[in-house]
């Protein structure tokens, strides 16, 4: 399962992806929150205190351009229905946003990337190749827990 690209083609400031998974939202939660496993799909993730306002970075391995370094910040947490953060990589300041949906056969998981410039669309498209390989990763890992 891959996720859902439901962002409009037209669209040059957020990016949406809709995950229909086959898992409870606890599951899903511990997959957003528990640093071991964002290593596993995400990034490796530095000082996760799940607090609002706490901040806290994901750091990549570097490349031209970027110092792989990802500045966030707490802006929203339900547990186990929404999880929304800061989201800073160089100059591109965005929020990314999760939200939990329970279904009958599961989660759906809905993943919103906003704020993008409209001087950023590379950027952009290479979130939205990002999350795409990312989300790949999660449905991944889910299946893999217990």
């Amino acid at each position: 399962m891959t996720p859902t690209d439901k962002t409009a083609r037209s669209q040059t400031e957020s990016l949406s992806f809709e995950f229909d998974l086959h898992h409870p939202p606890e599951k899903v939660w511990r997959a957003l929150t528990d640093p071991v496993l964002l290593k596993e799909w995400l990034l490796p993730v530095v000082d996760l205190k799940l607090e609002l306002g706490a901040a806290f970075t994901f750091n990549a391995q570097p490349q031209p351009g970027w110092d792989g370094v990802v500045n966030c910040r707490f802006l929203e947490i339900e547990a186990h229905r929404k999880l929304s953060c800061r989201w800073v990589v160089g100059d591109i300041d965005t929020v990314v946003t999760f939200t939990l949906t329970p279904t009958a056969s599961g989660t759906r998981l809905s993943l919103v990337q906003s704020g993008f410039r409209p001087d950023q669309k590379q950027n952009l498209g290479g979130a939205r190749y990002g999350w795409k390989m990312m989300g790949g990763k999660l449905v991944d890992l889910l299946a893999r827990l217990p």
